[in-house]
């Protein structure tokens, strides 16, 4: 790990996908969902990734409250069921920043009911992020960049001293367009997909090296 605090003073990590290899789990839920209830629309999972919940029901289930509760329901007993695995190097890559004293956050469009179940699966991710910020802490959503702005002023920083870490194009976006040095994950989408979005593609964190 030759990352150093002279080169960014943050790292900023989107959740699913990036720390968690939660994608393909979502995948199955929202292609379900995509086929009952808006099979007009092909590829319905990956239209929505990176989006929050008010988000997708506000563009295509919009007004039908009682149908989004139980398109809530049935998530929050899915989400109850979900593993967590860390995405290969994740915890080490972590660490390895905070010996080179560079703080850490996660960025997520997850609300804290989501990451309850997280906690319950990793107690230990509060020790590897110093900040975690969810869908309560934003009111405008990936692809806006308002919640990697965020998360950099909680250092006390500009998303320019900060690298950050997406896999959704929509959380590609945000980040590059906060000004943060953007590193794409290829955990849910094709390298020719994420380049043009990014500053470098990886596959994952076991062989991270200087940019």
């Amino acid at each position: 790990m030759n990352l150093t605090k002279e080169q960014y003073q943050a790292a900023l990590f989107d959740l699913d996908g990036v720390v968690f290899n939660t994608e393909p789990q979502y995948t199955i839920f929202w292609g379900q969902i995509g086929k009952e209830l808006k099979p007009e629309i092909p590829d319905f999972a990956h239209k929505i990734k990176g989006q929050t919940l008010t988000q997708i029901y506000d563009r295509y289930f919009p007004g039908e409250e009682q149908l989004q509760a139980n398109i809530t329901e049935r998530l929050n007993d899915y989400e109850r069921q979900m593993e967590y695995p860390y995405i290969d190097g994740l915890p080490e890559f972590v660490k390895a920043l905070h010996e080179q004293e560079i703080p850490t956050a996660i960025v997520t469009s997850s609300n804290q009911a989501k990451m309850e179940n997280v906690y319950r699966h990793h107690p230990e991710v509060h020790q590897l992020f110093d900040h975690i910020l969810t869908a309560e802490d934003f009111q405008r959503s990936k692809p806006d960049p308002d919640c990697y702005i965020r998360a950099a002023h909680s250092f006390g920083l500009q998303p320019c001293d900060c690298i950050g870490f997406e896999d959704s194009i929509n959380g590609l976006k945000s980040l590059r367009a906060s000004g943060a040095y953007t590193v794409a994950l290829a955990t849910t989408n094709s390298r020719d997909v994420l380049a043009p979005l990014s500053d470098i593609v990886i596959d994952d964190y076991r062989h991270f090296r200087e940019l």
